[in-house]
């Protein structure tokens, strides 16, 4: 099966117990059906998250911040212009392989964050999507995102 690039795993972050604050980290396992160990569980279908890095950079632009990427809550930012190609698609980061099921819509905890931040989600899938592990395995900062 022929495989296309997509990007590649700029950074990645874990939520605390409670939820609240994001760690980067180096590398991740993620668990089929499940989602990254270190991360509070959530539903099967959003096991992990992803973030392009365009889309994030235009959210920061049009804001005029300068916001960690993480602000967002995703797990993983991906070097792209767009994730929204992706959605009903298998990808493969690292050994992982994830089923792409949906686009993220920002929740108010946004604005929470910071001031017009869920507006400026809102539209091209700029939140970035979400999908479930359908095969286990471990991913780094460095590897390549890409379409099976």
């Amino acid at each position: 099966m022929s495989e296309q690039l997509v990007g590649k795993v700029l950074a990645i972050a874990l939520r605390d117990a409670d939820k609240t604050v994001m760690h980067e980290v180096a590398d991740a396992t993620a668990i089929e059906n499940g989602g990254l160990v270190g991360d509070p569980p959530s539903s099967p279908d959003r096991g992990v998250t992803l973030l392009a890095s365009g889309q994030w950079k235009l959210v920061t632009d049009q804001l005029g911040a300068n916001l960690p990427w993480w602000t967002r809550r995703a797990n993983v930012l991906v070097e792209a212009d767009s994730l929204a190609h992706l959605i009903g698609r298998r990808v493969q980061i690292g050994n992982v392989e994830l089923l792409v099921i949906a686009e993220t819509k920002p929740c108010g905890l946004m604005d929470k964050l910071h001031n017009g931040l869920r507006a400026a989600l809102a539209p091209d899938v700029r939140a970035g999507v979400y999908g479930r592990v359908v095969k286990a395995g471990s991913f780094r900062i460095g590897d390549a995102v890409t379409l099976v």
